[in-house]
């Protein structure tokens, strides 16, 4: 899609907004359930494009992607008319006789970046929140997953008029072009360095950005841990979508005391999960395209792998693989988020030296503790600074629409989901409403020997 074009259909986009056609509640929520029925419709369609483009099995990819994104959906559905009624505000002394409020009102024409790893599920939920709160959306998929940026193209193109929503598809073309223009409010899921400049760009129009962006997420397990369980939802959380996952556990720091107890279940886990071949497993995923294959593969020191290593390049396939490393090693593999199938283990011999490490790195998105010690639960929640996390479990926190998902410093700016992704699409309005009468002279110039009636008022 040329420039041109892009231009036209932001210009068409924004002379709908400006109808105020979105405005409207109900055309809010007939929107959202055009949504939701045209996922249903093309279950089918999405689950073939994600075994095409990742190699995910209808399983999987109806409780990562579509399932979960219905329930962003129905979510929305079900709070939208109460999330845009104004809201009562207290008010102060000064303007006791007052009404104070917010309304949430639509940014206007928005752009919504999406990832290639989770391209429906990233793609449909800040979708549900943008037009929940009444904007029109321009959807711009990763080029890396074709399969899946076809479907939501058909998708949008079955549910919606082009002036409310249109996916423009494309490659780093259409990218340059798309943020040329000037919106109003861009939602962007990606890497650190491409998130970087997006925002570069925006900020020429000083348009308002959500960033979701990685990092490597960090996950620690104490002596107190469950460690089978401990080892099963780590092996979940690592190896969903083949670890290509921003909240996935990028690392594991374990005490010393545990630690060969916990490889040795986790590699049990990881033999029940997938097999005794993974990579003949055809439930089993695999890397994007060839590029990230070879970079993924390129972090792994044969020489330190305890599980796994193999790869084969004609399938795109990488084994589930566990690494030993340690707290000084400063190789790729710990120092750039993997996004691959490769879990270091780095054992830690005090809990100091473990957090420690962690907050001489930048911010990760996630992070997850394996403990019943809850004095170590509240230092870690407390002390550490991240996007969010688990206590006893990974992934988890990312599926309920009741807790916000973003990030902080490096691994993103802003959240989503649940009122948290219709709040992210609309501005809050303030208005203060007060009556002529009484019209107090107290503020009006002259202001000479109202001080002792301000400092009653104002303090």
């Amino acid at each position: 899609m040329n420039t041109e074009e892009i231009a036209r259909i932001v210009g068409d986009q924004r002379a709908y907004f400006k109808t105020h056609a979105t405005f409207d509640v109900d055309a809010r929520r007939r929107a959202l359930v055009s949504l939701r029925d045209a996922v249903r419709a093309h279950e089918a369609d999405i689950a073939h494009a994600l075994k095409t483009d990742l190699g995910k099995s209808h399983d999987e990819a109806y409780m990562c992607e579509i399932g979960t994104s219905l329930s962003e959906i129905r979510h929305q559905i079900a709070h939208v008319a109460r999330w845009s009624r104004p809201r009562l505000r207290p008010c102060d002394l000064a303007n006791a006789v007052s009404v104070c409020k917010t309304q949430a009102v639509p940014y206007g024409v928005t752009l919504i970046m999406a990832p290639w790893n989770y391209p429906f599920l990233l793609t449909l939920e800040p979708l549900a929140g943008a037009l929940a709160a009444g904007n029109t959306v321009v959807i711009k998929p990763s080029a890396y997953a074709p399969a899946s940026s076809a479907v939501l193209k058909q998708i949008c193109e079955e549910a919606f008029d082009p002036c409310l929503v249109t996916v423009v598809e494309g490659g780093r073309a259409e990218n340059e072009a798309l943020l040329d223009e000037c919106w109003d409010k861009i939602f962007f899921t990606g890497s650190v360095s491409v998130g970087k400049l997006v925002m570069e760009r925006a900020s020429k129009n000083l348009t308002p950005v959500t960033l979701e962006l990685g990092g490597k997420s960090p996950c620690i397990v104490d002596a107190t841990a469950n460690l089978k369980v401990a080892a099963r939802r780590i092996a979940f959380g690592k190896w969903l979508n083949v670890g290509q996952t921003c909240v996935a556990p990028d690392y594991l720091l374990v005490d010393t005391r545990v630690h060969d107890e916990l490889l040795g279940l986790i590699k049990e886990e990881v033999r029940r999960m997938f097999g005794e071949h993974p990579l003949d497993n055809e439930d089993c995923g695999h890397i994007v395209n060839a590029k990230h294959f070879a970079r993924v593969r390129g972090l792994i020191d044969p020489d330190k792998v305890v599980l796994g290593g193999t790869a084969r390049e004609s399938s795109l396939k990488i084994e589930p693989t566990l690494i030993e490393t340690t707290l000084n090693d400063q190789s790729p593999l710990m120092t750039e988020e993997i996004f691959g199938p490769l879990l270091p283990i780095v054992p830690y011999d005090n809990i100091h030296e473990a957090l420690g490490y962690i907050l001489s790195r930048p911010r990760p998105l996630a992070l997850y503790l394996f403990s019943r010690n809850r004095k170590l639960q509240r230092r870690v929640v407390e002390t550490i600074p991240f996007g969010g996390g688990c206590i006893n479990d990974t992934i988890s926190h990312i599926t309920t629409p009741y807790l916000p998902f973003g990030g902080t410093g490096d691994s993103g700016m802003g959240a989503y989901h649940g009122r948290c992704g219709y709040e992210t699409f609309t501005h809050a309005k303030s208005i203060l409403s007060k009556p002529f009468r009484p019209d107090l002279p107290v503020r009006y110039p002259p202001l000479t020997g109202k001080l002792d009636l301000l400092h009653k008022i104002l303090r």
